[in-house]
């Protein structure tokens, strides 16, 4: 992917977010963005409570598989570390990669996916949230994680747009 096309890709994401009213609009137009900069068969977005020790699945690509739908507690593991203390992209390109992290990981199979990217999303120095992208096996080449900054600022957008939606009278 050129630097001219990745620079389309986000002015198509901010033409999408200034425009369009929908509920679930910012989580459309990201995952969009990011299926044309890194790839997703499987997206979704988790908001992190951190005093409460909780993650909440804001919003899914496949609802049926992956419904938006109460909590999980956040376990201090491999993946605690990458994402939370680190701040960086958590990668796993393997189904066992996977295992190791996500207890859900036959689901993740049955959907033909192998490979997660998590990218954390920060404010003030505090975790708000990860946005998540699923493919094949080895998919999240270091190309890939590498242009998936270019998501960092959009999801943080998205997570204050939503914000102020879900506190707008008329959301």
């Amino acid at each position: 992917m050129t630097e001219h096309e990745i620079i389309e890709a986000l002015a198509a994401f901010d033409r999408r977010i200034a425009e369009d009213v929908a509920p679930d609009a910012l989580w459309t137009a990201l995952q969009d963005l990011a299926r044309q900069l890194v790839g997703a068969k499987l997206f979704t977005v988790t908001r992190v409570h951190m005093a409460e020790g909780l993650v909440r699945r804001e919003y899914t690509s496949d609802p049926e598989a992956y419904p938006v739908s109460g909590t999980k507690p956040i376990h201090r593991d491999r993946y605690f570390e990458v994402v939370h203390e680190q701040h960086r992209p958590f990668v796993a390109n393997t189904i066992a990669e996977i295992a190791t992290v996500f207890p859900d990981h036959e689901t993740i199979a049955s959907l033909g996916c192998g490979s997660v990217l998590n990218l954390p999303a920060f404010l003030g120095g505090e975790i708000i949230g990860t946005v998540n992208c699923l493919d094949v096996e080895h998919h999240y080449t270091p190309e890939r994680v590498e242009r998936s900054r270019h998501l960092a600022l959009p999801a943080k957008l998205a997570f204050l747009a939503a914000d102020g939606r879900a506190r707008s009278p008329g959301a």
